[in-house]
């Protein structure tokens, strides 16, 4: 896909420097890979120099970049890695897919499919499930009786949503992922063996949602598992019946939420964090790599990082850290005296 720079620019919100309008621009690139046609994009002014030293046709840079007499097209922007994002998007091949029913899929008579939908090689859609407009179904990937999945939603190979699964609009579900599957709830009878709980609950799923590569998500298990607009989810992701999440929560890969917690929104959880169940993680709190929220804790703190097992505000756990530390030479230094 080409586009010339006025057009780039204008899509993206950005100001272009010079009479290089008509430049056209077929993809994007980092500094090192960059060819001729590509843009790239740099967010300090001291990388300007190996950006134009580069072969890349044209560059995003911040508005507080100086233009005068720059040796190649500049594009200035607020946030050039928001401005390049976009630009990406717009220039992006789009994805090659046949349009209507692969002659291997099996749908069934009473499912429903909007216009511009596309179901791949081998894809099962079951009794009364609702496929919005424009969306896609990925090869072998299996959509259970009475799922809805909202407009432009894009679902890779080998995904299974089971019944009681709603999608908004514009979800991305990436290959591999398991929704709305049996949440882990056990009961123990009089021997001491476990029985089922009822998993009969339901998954929503909000819009503009993205999940990454091999996440599971459990239904609620009487109620409803609930994901929030604009969340995005890194690969290997688990969460748990009747988990809440709000809106635009990022969760980087391995992390794994317990079930019943609720997640306010704009939370960031950094990857490999555990969250115990009934947890609540109020808006706008950060969780480092690695952390651990112990069972029914409250975490505070828009804007503050928490770090470690048990999660407390970074500050706070660097100075717990730093008197082990005292402690422990102390210890070994009367060992030493003795």
């Amino acid at each position: 896909m080409r586009h010339t720079l006025r057009e780039i620019a204008n899509h993206i919100g950005a100001e272009l420097a010079g009479d290089d309008a008509s430049v056209e621009i077929s993809g994007v690139a980092s500094l090192g890979t960059a060819a001729g046609k590509h843009l790239v994009f740099i967010e300090d002014a001291k990388l300007l120099a190996q950006a134009l030293a580069s072969k890349a046709g044209a560059i995003i840079v911040p508005v507080s970049v100086e233009v005068n007499g720059a040796a190649k097209p500049l594009l200035r922007a607020k946030s050039p890695r928001l401005a390049f994002a976009r630009a990406a998007a717009l220039l992006a091949e789009p994805p090659e897919h046949q349009l209507g029913v692969h002659p291997s899929a099996v749908v069934h008579k009473d499912a429903k499919l909007g216009l511009g939908v596309s179901v791949g090689p081998h894809a099962v859609v079951q009794r009364a499930a609702n496929i919005g407009a424009r969306s896609r179904v990925g090869a072998n990937a299996s959509i259970g009786a009475g799922v809805s999945l909202g407009s432009q939603c894009e679902i890779a190979p080998n995904v299974t949503i089971y019944s009681g699964t709603k999608l908004g609009d514009r979800v991305v579900v990436h290959a591999g992922v398991v929704l709305g599957s049996d949440g882990f709830g056990f009961v123990r009878d009089e021997q001491g063996k476990y029985e089922k709980f009822p998993q009969i609950g339901t998954l929503v799923i909000g819009n503009d949602v993205e999940i990454g590569a091999n996440c599971t998500i459990d239904r609620g298990a009487l109620e409803s598992t609930v994901i929030g607009n604009g969340t995005k989810l890194d690969n290997q992701v688990h969460i748990g019946h009747n988990v809440r999440i709000g809106d635009n929560v990022v969760i980087a890969a391995q992390t794994g939420i317990s079930g019943s917690t609720v997640i306010g929104n704009n939370v960031i959880v950094g990857g490999q964090v555990g969250i115990g169940d009934h947890v609540i993680i109020e808006d706008g709190v950060i969780l480092g790599s690695g952390s651990g929220v112990l069972t029914g804790k409250i975490v505070r703190g828009a804007g503050v990082v928490h770090w470690g097992i048990p999660a407390k505000p970074l500050k706070q756990h660097l100075k717990e850290l730093a008197t082990i530390s005292r402690l422990a030479q102390k210890s070994s230094d009367k060992k030493q005296k003795d």
